[in-house]
């Protein structure tokens, strides 16, 4: 079986999609998965292990000059290799009329159909055109965490049963960084959302217990606000705090992995800290974590909701969250397994 998701971005997004190419592993082994992804995110989405072929596309890029020549090539390139595979089953998991396109380029061998959502989902995108360009439409609830869509979607489509916790088949998780290798403790303060941003003096507050706690603070940066963000940060905090270079996603997601664990806001990053099984506490400003935070994990911790939380609320969360992590790779007691 040949099988195509398409789901496009964004970072969040497309982390929360990695455990539907597990499930589809599980139901189908000899299944053949390719993804079409915005090239931003291919690098990353290339880690996931099970993929045959990812397909970067730059519809945010080609955007800014649709009919220049050098975009055009591009278009006509990724067309291209789009076509160059037919499928059994393409599914859109972004349900947009712009992922839909994409689905409704792809080819399909006989009797082979594209797949998405029948209806929209609370706090979740979606356009209702694109129940007139796709074939198969899946009834979704109302009211259902993003991941669990992304995998019923799959599971309804293609005629399998979701079972068990979300897995995400990420080769990073491989990684077993020896101890004094490791990075220190994360701060994945960075937003594309203003509403989602926590106050820079609870950062600040933040990573002085971290650092008494004998943490290093690592600041990752993209651009020049969030640059100047971290130099205030690392300012205030002193040597203990790194501010990270410039880097791309795949090396952001190396150091994540080797990291001591993750506290952030509502953001791709927080959500990649989940995918990389790391501590992690996921900070909400709006009452989102229903939808989108960690679940089914005692060191992922969502706080927050209607109102953001204090630094106190924050680091209570990190202790229970470290501690869980902890306790969960320490070995058996003798007494325990020998009774």
């Amino acid at each position: 079986m040949r099988i195509l998701i398409v789901k496009l971005s964004s970072l969040g997004d497309v982390v929360q999609t990695m455990p539907v190419v597990h499930d589809i592993r599980q139901a189908f082994a000899q299944a053949q998965i390719d993804w079409v992804v915005e090239e931003a995110f291919a690098p990353l989405v290339q880690e996931v292990s099970g993929l045959r072929r990812v397909l970067p596309i730059a519809q945010r890029r080609w955007r800014k000059s649709w009919f220049s020549a050098s975009t055009r090539h591009e278009r006509a390139a990724f067309a291209k290799q789009l076509q160059d595979q037919a499928y059994d089953a393409v599914i859109d998991f972004q349900g947009l009329v712009k992922s839909a396109l994409v689905a409704r380029s792809a080819r399909l061998v006989p009797g082979g159909f594209r797949a998405t959502y029948a209806n929209a989902s609370e706090a979740c995108a979606y356009e209702w055109p694109v129940r007139w360009l796709l074939d198969r439409l899946v009834p979704m609830p109302q009211r259902i965490h993003a991941v669990a869509r992304y995998r019923l979607l799959a599971a309804q489509a293609l005629g399998y049963t979701v079972a068990g916790p979300n897995i995400y088949p990420l080769a990073l998780l491989a990684m077993d960084a020896v101890e004094d290798e490791r990075y220190g403790v994360v701060l994945a303060h960075g937003t594309t959302r203003a509403d989602n941003e926590w106050p820079e003096g609870d950062w600040i507050a933040l990573g002085q217990r971290l650092i008494a706690q004998g943490h290093t603070v690592e600041l990752p940066q993209v651009g020049g606000l969030e640059l100047a963000r971290v130099q205030r940060i690392a300012q205030a905090l002193g040597p203990q705090a790194r501010v990270w270079p410039s880097l791309s996603l795949a090396q952001v997601a190396q150091r994540m992995a080797a990291s001591r664990g993750v506290i952030g806001v509502d953001s791709g990053l927080s959500h990649l800290a989940v995918a990389l099984d790391l501590p992690h506490v996921q900070i909400f400003s709006q009452p989102r974590a229903w939808r989108a935070g960690p679940v089914g994990c005692a060191h992922q911790v969502a706080i927050g909701g209607a109102a953001p939380p204090n630094v106190a609320q924050a680091w209570a969360a990190w202790e229970a969250a470290r501690g869980a992590h902890e306790r969960s790779k320490a070995p058996a007691d003798p007494s325990e397994v020998w009774g």
